[in-house]
């Protein structure tokens, strides 16, 4: 089992911790560090690395404080290029190689954004495999054996749609989210196209504040599959 807490979700930072009761990691940096030890009441010593999936702000806002704070953090070269960071701590990863951070191995994959982003296959010693994916308008890949997913679901295409007409979203941001995130259309064609016969709980990530509908998106996503649905 992996228990998953949703430390920040959203535009204005985003940072999730996972545990299989051995090894404890972050998924991305997006907040204040201090800000991070505060809702682990401090305990970020028994955090064993960091995993930062690109460079925009909201998911590595906290990269530098967690490095001085003598955390490993992994990300890709062109993300650590990208923030125009070089630490000791830095562990650069690859796509589509594994590697190990305690009990947890982990896949590195490419998906679509409008940076270099990687979405992460996460499985712990203890049987357990995660899927995380954010910011990306597309996966290509299918996975197989899951028991927890991590998905973004930023918007509706129905409500963005309402929104440029309404001229409450101008068309080019409309363009940007389309053509940089994962609409619930989009998760539900994933998560049809996938294995879902391990899955144990879904999360739903990174809404857009006027683009989704907690409601809506947990109710749909539970129809479509059976499972458990959380919307940190």
């Amino acid at each position: 089992m992996i228990r998953i807490e949703t430390l920040a979700t959203g535009s204005t930072g985003n940072c999730y911790l996972i545990d299989d009761d051995r090894t404890q990691l972050l998924l991305e940096c997006g907040i204040r560090f201090k800000d991070i030890r505060r809702k682990l009441n401090f305990r970020t010593s028994s955090v064993a690395g960091i995993l930062i999936s690109h460079s925009h702000k909201d998911h590595c806002k906290g990269v530098s404080s967690a490095l001085d704070a003598s955390l490993d953090v992994y990300m890709s070269g062109a993300t650590a290029s990208e923030i125009g960071i070089s630490h000791n701590r830095i562990r650069l990863y690859e796509n589509k190689k594994q590697f190990r951070i305690g009990t947890f191995t982990i896949l590195p994959f490419d998906v679509q954004h409008d940076v270099e982003n990687h979405g992460f296959l996460i499985q712990s010693d203890n049987g357990s495999k995660l899927l995380f994916a954010t910011d990306t308008y597309y996966v290509k890949y299918k996975f197989k054996g899951l028991s927890h997913l991590m998905i973004e679901c930023n918007y509706s295409r129905k409500i963005l749609d309402e929104n440029v007409e309404s001229g409450r979203v101008p068309q080019f941001l409309a363009n940007r989210i389309i053509g940089s995130h994962f609409s619930l259309e989009n998760v539900l064609d994933f998560l049809k196209a996938n294995d879902l016969s391990k899955v144990q709980e879904i999360h739903l990530l990174h809404l857009s504040d006027s683009n989704s509908d907690e409601g809506m998106f947990k109710q749909e996503v539970q129809s479509a599959t059976g499972k458990l649905v959380y919307v940190p």
